[in-house]
């Protein structure tokens, strides 16, 4: 099991614009996009820092993922200047030694969404979860940076089924190479 000091992983609550993102996404977009940039960028800095004396590692994002969400959210205008940011803050990002894409339909996100009970989620659209989960397909499509693991997601429960979780972790451990397709078997609960 790994320490939470070996994990990197997303703080929206610390987004101060995220809230009203979701109640009116084209008012607060852009400062929403940047603020995820800079956080980002800011772990990635930690990161590597800690690299020093950790082996193990795992962050739950992907530096190029966060340009998904700003095709998804700005305008032609604010994705260009979002560009500019990006392309210059993101120069040194380290490639990961494997990436996992956890892949499920709109219901079923829409579901964790909902079970997850954050108030203001429930403001997201359909459309919203649409075009993103399309950014998403379209982007591991064409992913050669890293080894990578498309995972369906749509029948597991990392959270609470240990063997969900347990075989997840037998095949990042198997040390896989190249973009691999995994349809796990539903558990059974």
């Amino acid at each position: 099991m790994l320490q939470s000091n070996d994990a990197f992983l997303e703080q929206p609550a610390e987004n101060p614009f995220l809230k009203n993102f979701y109640r009116n996404p084209s008012q607060s977009a852009l400062a929403t996009q940047l603020f995820f940039l800079f956080q980002r960028m800011q772990q990635i800095q930690d990161l590597k820092q800690r690299s020093l004396f950790e082996t193990v590692r795992v962050a739950d994002f992907l530096i190029e993922k966060d340009r998904l969400f700003a095709e998804v959210t700005l305008s032609n205008e604010e994705m260009d200047l979002y560009d500019k940011v990006y392309n210059h803050i993101t120069l040194d990002a380290p490639t990961p030694d494997l990436v996992i894409y956890l892949q499920a339909p709109i219901d079923v996100l829409k579901e964790r969404i909902t079970k997850r009970g954050n108030i203001n989620e429930q403001y997201l659209t359909l459309e919203y979860l649409e075009k993103l989960n399309d950014a998403y397909s379209r982007f591991f499509l064409d992913y050669n940076d890293a080894p990578l693991l498309i995972i369906n997601a749509a029948d597991i429960n990392l959270e609470s089924n240990e063997s969900d979780y347990e075989s997840l972790i037998t095949t990042i451990m198997s040390n896989p190479k190249g973009k691999n397709f995994i349809n796990p078997q539903p558990s059974i609960i």
